[in-house]
């Protein structure tokens, strides 16, 4: 669909929202927010988990209120939930009780049309999405695809202008989802939704470049847009063209290269690692199958993150965090869409078990500082324990207590596979004890 030079159905100014924490701060998690949605646009949202991208979906739809900032549907500022804007969510959210045909209605239910409306507009909708025939059929007896189609009917039968996606496809399997993405994208080409613009949230790269107009790259803490990519390819897009392929590299290289440095400073691609970074939860075993893959032939130790992605069937939220602690560890770098292991790196995917958990107690203990810490609190005490309120109210200090258990909890995987402490989940208490 060609965007039309009018007055836009969205536009959003200067967003910022934040949360209350409980020493009485607030959690930014989206700040300088500016975005237009115009008729005949399909706008996606791409980032990774974190980044405010369904937060900001939930303002859009009157669910929350902005700290500073507007946003304007149809030129009226929305300060509650606007007709017109409808959203398809991750999760199916489904009446189980309900069947398909009762589950559609509610949404006309709630505009109290005539009963004879509600069920020629319900019906009609469960058509147009591929459910003919299912009418009377309970969730529990569809698949996770048709499930979401009952999803997508519910949300286009009161015909609004604006469809919010929030990860539609993200609950279901590889070749639900692209069925499901074709169709959708096949009914919007042909003009066949009742709906004039569309904004996906989504952390797949290749999805966004399928089915967008215009990619807004959100970075995180606080979310706010790095950067806005046109996708002029035409329709249908082939996922081997050439030109998507490169789309696809570009996105990468977006999101792993930070822009806000001086001129000439080498800067870090990732987070710092002081006492109040948060700290991704990632496997070891991740860590080591992407260190010995990008070491491995035919990568040699240095790979494209978007074909090391494709050949490991890794996201982007698969991918990145695990990226993320092994720079942060400094056995690898990422730059400009690649990975490269560091010496230590390609030592570490070479050496045997005993040898690579001494290179990574090592490498924990010195570029981590939160496990350096722990490690030290643990030798100077006289009985070398400690609860997991004496680090958890510290890193309360410096983020939401949600964000320090998740930072406790990767740290403790870290550190119990350089075996350099231990913590027990039912006393909650970290030792030097060697099981």
């Amino acid at each position: 669909m060609d965007t039309l030079d009018i007055t836009p159905l969205l536009d959003i100014r200067g967003i910022r929202k934040s949360f209350p924490r409980p020493d009485g701060g607030e959690l930014l998690v989206l700040d300088g927010i500016d975005l237009t949605l115009r008729e005949g646009e399909i706008v996606g949202l791409l980032g990774r988990s974190g980044s405010g991208k369904s937060t900001l979906l939930r303002l859009i739809a009157g669910l929350s209120a902005p700290k500073a900032g507007s946003i304007t549907y149809l030129g009226n500022e929305v300060d509650g939930p606007p007709p017109g804007i409808a959203m398809v969510f991750q999760s199916f959210a489904l009446f189980p009780w309900l069947t398909v045909l009762e589950n559609v209605q509610l949404g006309l239910e709630a505009l109290g049309l005539p009963p004879e409306e509600i069920r020629r507009r319900a019906i009609q909708s469960i058509d147009l999405i591929g459910l003919d025939g299912f009418e009377s059929a309970y969730p529990r007896e569809l698949s996770g695809g048709m499930r979401q189609r009952v999803g997508f009917a519910r949300a286009l039968v009161v015909h609004p202008n604006i469809l919010l996606m929030d990860e539609p496809f993200s609950a279901l399997d590889v070749l639900t989802a692209e069925t499901l993405r074709t169709d959708f994208l096949d009914l919007w080409s042909e003009g066949q939704l009742p709906i004039k613009g569309v904004i996906l949230v989504t952390h797949n790269i290749e999805e966004a470049v399928l089915m967008c107009d215009r990619i807004l790259v959100f970075g995180s803490n606080p979310g706010r847009i790095l950067k806005e990519i046109k996708v002029e390819l035409p329709h249908p897009r082939a996922r081997l063209d050439p030109l998507f392929r490169d789309l696809v590299e570009r996105i990468y290289v977006e999101m792993t290269t930070k822009t806000d440095a001086p001129a000439g400073k080498r800067i870090e691609r990732f987070a710092g690692t002081g006492i109040g970074t948060i700290l991704p939860r990632v496997s070891t075993n991740l860590l080591s199958g992407l260190l010995e893959a990008v070491a491995a032939a035919p990568y040699g130790g240095e790979a494209d993150l978007p074909v090391i992605a494709a050949s490991l069937h890794m996201e982007i939220d698969d991918l990145f965090p695990v990226a993320e602690t092994l720079q942060m560890l400094r056995l690898a770098e990422v730059e400009g869409g690649d990975i490269r292991l560091t010496e230590e790196g390609r030592q570490f995917a070479e050496l045997d078990t005993d040898q690579r958990k001494r290179l990574f107690a090592r490498h924990l203990l010195n570029y981590v500082a939160l496990a350096g810490h722990i490690r030290r609190v643990l030798d100077e005490r006289p009985e070398h324990r400690a609860p997991w309120s004496r680090f958890a109210d510290e890193l309360e200090d410096h983020m939401s207590p949600g964000a320090a258990e998740q930072t406790l909890r990767a740290v403790i995987g870290l550190g119990r596979y350089a075996e350099v402490f231990a913590y027990d989940d039912q006393t909650h208490v970290f030792s030097l004890d060697n099981p």
